[in-house]
């Protein structure tokens, strides 16, 4: 393959990956949203101190796949104990585990299919897989690996029907 036509190629799949990655992030944006309404909900019923910066953090955090849901969990939880003790700790890890598991069986799953056009069955199946093959960075890599191939393998779908 001469250099000429592996640049070609790259652009190519360059030119087919990045809409597919902006359709990530529009995906993660809007996960990211709803995970901040839900741990701002929670925590104004919970009644832990400064909430809204609990749940803006969380918002913001959610952009790493898989691990912003841990980073986001710390300063709720010591906020909490602080004001009612290890019975408010406790409301917010279990607040905890039921935003995770909303956010990881209903939202992120819906939304990559909505969104970046991912099947269910991949968005879920495949970091596991490629947790299993690749620890932490398989995991870390999944969705914008599979928006980017669900992407590429759509537009050459489209290509080859156009021809």
């Amino acid at each position: 393959m001469s250099v000429r036509r592996f640049f070609r190629s790259l652009r190519g799949f360059l030119r087919d990956a990045l809409p597919s990655l902006g359709r990530w992030m529009l995906a993660q944006a809007q996960d990211s949203l709803l995970v901040g309404a839900m741990w701002l909900t929670g925590l104004l019923v919970i009644g832990v101190p400064l909430a809204p910066l609990w749940a803006l953090l969380a918002a913001l955090f959610q952009f790493i796949p898989h691990f912003g849901t841990i980073l986001a969990l710390p300063g709720p939880a010591l906020a909490a104990a602080a004001g009612q003790g290890l019975a408010g700790m406790g409301y917010v890890f279990i607040l905890y585990a039921g935003i995770v598991v909303i956010d990881g069986l209903v939202l992120q799953p819906l939304l990559m299919k909505r969104t970046a056009r991912v099947p269910l069955w991949a968005s879920i199946v495949v970091p596991l897989v490629l947790g299993a093959a690749f620890n932490v960075w398989g995991v870390f890599l999944a969705p914008p690996l599979l928006a980017v191939f669900y992407g590429w393998r759509a537009r050459r779908k489209i290509r080859g029907a156009g021809n």
